[in-house]
């Protein structure tokens, strides 16, 4: 899944030592938010591991094209979404026609600009041929 947005919050790093392999790890945690809506979206992600914190190097008030997976788990007996994110692209471009899949959510919607439905056709109306005139 995609979202395009603002950074408004980085929240501090979380890291700990998994108790399955004894390995470190980091979690960077971030608040996008939708522009240009009339009701303005706010989405909390996560980036894993430090080597990808770094990577992506994520800062407050830069527009984001975020790539994310979302994943659900369950934890003594509730469930807790996941929304990690894979990529993270600073090039965005308001042209809708650049993101294909991806509405460019800070690009307010103008409808002078929506494609317009052909004008009925003046041509005169054919009737069908019968049944009967049918090869099948």
């Amino acid at each position: 899944m995609e979202i395009i947005g603002k950074i408004i919050a980085v929240l501090p790093v979380r890291s700990g030592v998994s108790q399955r392999t004894g390995s470190e790890w980091q979690v960077g945690s971030y608040v996008i938010e939708t522009q240009g809506e009339r009701f303005a979206r706010r989405m909390l992600f996560e980036v894993f591991g430090a080597d990808k914190i770094q990577q992506f190097n994520i800062q407050a008030g830069e527009m984001l094209h975020v790539s994310f997976d979302i994943d659900a788990r369950e934890a003594n007996g509730r469930w807790f979404n996941s929304i990690r994110a894979w990529a993270v692209d600073r090039n965005i471009d308001v042209n809708p026609a650049a993101a294909p899949g991806v509405a460019p959510s800070f690009a307010p919607f103008d409808p002078a600009a929506a494609p317009q439905a052909p004008a009925p056709s003046e041509a005169p109306f054919v009737q069908a041929p019968d049944n009967e005139a049918l090869p099948f």
